[in-house]
C-alpha cells in the first residue's frame, strides 16, 4: 500500500503517473485537508482519502508531498504511526533526510526526491537521495515507483538543492523560453498559433535530438549555426545581453532559494 500525504501539483502529477502506470487505485491512499479535494480525488482517481494518521498507519510506502514550510507539522502528526519498517520518500524541495529522520522514529529509510511536472505525461526527470537508514533495496523501491513516469538518477544529497534548481524548476524555464520565442513570432508578423507549434515542435524535436543523439549541445548548436548566416546573428544578440550568464545566475538564485527553504 502506498501513501500519499498531500495531493497539491506535485502529489496529484505522481499520483496520476502511479495510475495510468498500473498501480491499482485500492492500492494507494491520498490525503487532502479540504472535503472539496477529496470528493475529487476520489472521482477522478478512485483512490481512498484519509487523514495523514490513518495513511501513516496503514502503508507500507509513505510519500510526503506537502510544502517545505508545512512538513514539520506533517511530520509531529504521523511519528507515532511510522515505525522503522516503513519506507519514507519526500518530494518536498529543501528539505533533507536528516530533517526528516529527526522527527521520525530511530532507524526509519528515508529517500529524498525531486521530481518535475513532466510526470504528468511519464516524461519527469527524478533524482533520488538515500539518507541515513535507506538501503539498497529502498533505493530500487523508489525507482520501481518513478521509473514509469519517467528518468530516475541517484545523486548524493550534497546536489540535491541544485538538482532542484536545474530540473525541478527546469521545467519552468523552457515555458519561459517558449513564451519569449513565441512573443518574437508575433513581433515579426506570425499569428500566435503558428508561432506556438513552429517553437514547440522545434524544442521537442531538439531535446529529442540531444537525448538520442549523445553528442554535446555545442556539436548540435554548431551544425545549425553557418558562418554569417542567421543563427549566428542571433546567438550574437544573446551573448549581447548576456543571456548565458543570466541562465547561471538565475539557477544559482534558485539554488539558494532551496537552502533558505530547508532552513525554514
Amino acid at each position: 500500500m502506498i501513501a500519499i500525504l498531500g495531493t497539491g501539483k506535485m502529489g496529484e502529477a505522481l499520483l496520476s503517473g502511479l495510475v495510468r502506470a498500473g498501480l491499482p487505485p485500492s492500492e494507494i491512499m491520498t490525503t487532502a485537508r479540504r472535503e472539496d479535494r477529496a470528493e475529487s480525488l476520489r472521482k477522478t482517481y478512485g483512490v481512498r482519502v484519509v487523514s495523514n494518521a490513518e495513511a501513516a498507519k496503514a502503508a507500507d510506502t509513505v510519500i510526503l508531498a506537502v510544502k517545505p514550510q508545512d512538513m514539520a507539522s506533517l511530520l509531529a502528526e504521523i511519528a507515532p504511526y511510522v515505525p522503522a519498517d516503513r519506507l519514507v520518500i519526500s518530494v518536498a524541495a529543501g528539505i533533507t533526510t536528516a530533517f526528516v529522520e529527526s522527527r521520525l522514529g530511530e532507524g526509519v529509510p528515508v529517500v529524498r526526491v525531486m521530481s518535475n511536472t513532466p510526470v504528468l505525461v511519464d516524461e519527469a526527470m527524478s533524482v533520488i537521495s538515500p539518507g541515513a537508514h535507506a538501503e539498497e533495496r529502498h533505493l530500487e523501491r523508489t525507482e520501481a515507483l518513478l521509473k514509469p513516469v519517467g528518468k530516475v538518477l541517484r545523486i548524493p544529497e550534497s546536489q540535491q538543492d541544485a538538482a532542484t534548481a536545474l530540473s525541478g524548476s527546469g521545467p519552468a524555464y523552457f515555458f519561459y523560453l517558449v513564451e519569449a520565442m513565441v512573443d518574437a513570432g508575433i513581433l515579426l508578423g506570425m499569428p500566435r498559433a503558428a508561432a506556438l507549434d513552429m517553437v514547440t515542435q522545434s524544442i521537442v524535436g531538439a531535446a529529442i535530438m540531444l537525448r538520442d543523439s549523445g553528442e554535446h549541445p555545442v556539436i548540435l548548436r554548431e551544425a545549425v549555426t553557418s558562418p554569417g548566416g542567421t543563427t549566428i546573428a542571433a546567438i550574437a544578440e544573446l551573448e549581447r545581453h548576456k543571456v548565458r550568464a543570466a541562465f547561471l545566475d538565475a539557477i544559482e538564485a534558485a539554488r539558494d532559494r532551496s537552502r533558505q527553504l530547508a532552513s525554514g
